[in-house]
């Protein structure tokens, strides 16, 4: 599916217009941020001024002239062309592959739009989004993760790790699915199985979310958290700002990048430390996927509830995987010491999927046991297949 956003108005001109009306901005101190209305009109009079100039001089003038506002104002105090499609509440991730090559998803489907964009508005985009972050991309760094104001996540790859152009993926944040009972309302999850997760939750068992990419994961782990009692203190943990948890006690850490001298750098395992002397009554961490496991299972067992997403395609490979990944801290870990440590600190794994259509759902729940025989934990499913 193909969706088509017209813009009447020339590139070139929007830019010229944008232009002016920082200049204008600048010049009169505003703040478009925090006097919008003001800008609007300075926007207003800068395009209603270029009309008169064009009708008299026998130019081509802009038909749309509210059109061409909101363009003007996007650039100068927004993110361009991508502002229309941030806006909307239907679109959940919005990912530019190449200039002419950008696509959105709604409801789990991708969808290519047409937007007037090019190599340099890209990257002036890019920039502008990490303007506010401390984060930064170029030849020594050309990965970038970074929070947008609202939430949303930016990851940016840039040449030469990329064949030509800059790609860009927006993950936006969407506010009407920070519940469970959003969730629930969204067949993203049924009655039965919101009432296991509540229980768990509430008697403050560790419970970890698995699923594949775009499962729907991080959501869900936001709506389990925010199930947690008016008395509980959540710190979280991620390698960048994503979890959205409506909750009065919340601290968010996350990490942060190395500077141009290679120092600075703030990874996973030392937050999840710092995390531990920093009183919580939960501990979350936004993905588990390297050496970071071990200090999780270790703040597991020393009573710390946790909770933590993963990549799986199953809730018992996800156990397996969780059982794997304290391996890479170091020879000195054996899984003589992980599987009964896993088995005694996980309580819940719950499994995210997506169907052919790009519906996200919750497949399956199981409970491990705390057993273990051989290299297996012991787990039964609570919920899945006919349940469903």
């Amino acid at each position: 599916m193909s969706l088509s956003v017209e813009h009447p108005t020339p590139v070139r001109t929007t830019r010229e217009l944008a232009e002016r009306v920082r200049d204008r901005l600048r010049n009169e101190r505003i703040d478009p941020r925090t006097d919008p209305a003001r800008a609007r009109s300075i926007a207003q009079a800068e395009v209603s001024r270029h009309n008169d100039f064009a009708l008299a001089r026998g130019l081509e003038v802009i038909d749309d002239e509210g059109a061409c506002v909101r363009d003007v104002l996007a650039a100068v105090a927004g993110y361009g062309p991508l502002q229309g499609l941030l806006d909307d509440p239907t679109v959940e991730e919005i990912w530019i592959n190449a200039p002419d090559r950008v696509f959105c998803a709604r409801e789990g489907r991708a969808e290519q739009v047409h937007l007037a964009l090019d190599d340099q508005s890209v990257r002036d985009l890019v920039e502008r989004m990490l303007h506010a972050t401390g984060r930064r991309v170029d030849l020594s760094h050309p990965f970038v993760d970074a929070s947008l104001p609202d939430g949303s996540r930016l990851h940016a790859v840039i040449p030469d790790v990329t064949r030509r152009h800059w790609a860009v993926n927006i993950r936006k944040f969407l506010r009407h699915r920070r519940t469970l009972g959003d969730l629930v309302a969204a067949h993203a999850l049924t009655p039965a199985a919101a009432d296991i997760l509540v229980e768990a939750v509430t008697a403050g068992r560790s419970v970890l979310v698995s699923g594949a990419t775009h499962a729907g994961k991080t959501t869900l782990l936001g709506a389990l958290m925010s199930q947690c009692g008016v008395g509980q203190r959540l710190v979280t943990v991620e390698e960048t700002f994503e979890l959205a948890i409506a909750a009065p006690d919340v601290v968010a850490l996350q990490g942060r990048q190395p500077s141009l001298e290679g120092t600075g750098e703030v990874t996973l395992r030392r937050l999840v430390k710092e995390a531990l002397r920093m009183r919580p009554d939960r501990l979350v961490i936004g993905e588990v996927r390297d050496a970071e496991a071990l200090d999780l299972l270790l703040a597991l067992n020393t009573g710390v509830p946790g909770a933590a997403t993963i990549h799986a395609n199953s809730a018992a490979e996800a156990l397996r995987k969780f059982a794997s990944l304290p391996l890479l801290a170091g020879r000195n870990i054996d899984a003589s010491f992980v599987l009964p440590a896993v088995a005694a600190a996980v309580d819940i794994v719950v499994h995210c999927a997506r169907s052919s259509d790009g519906r996200r759902f919750v497949s399956e729940i199981i409970e491990v046991t705390g057993e273990v025989e051989g290299a297996t934990i012991g787990s039964r499913r609570v919920y899945g297949g006919d349940d469903r």
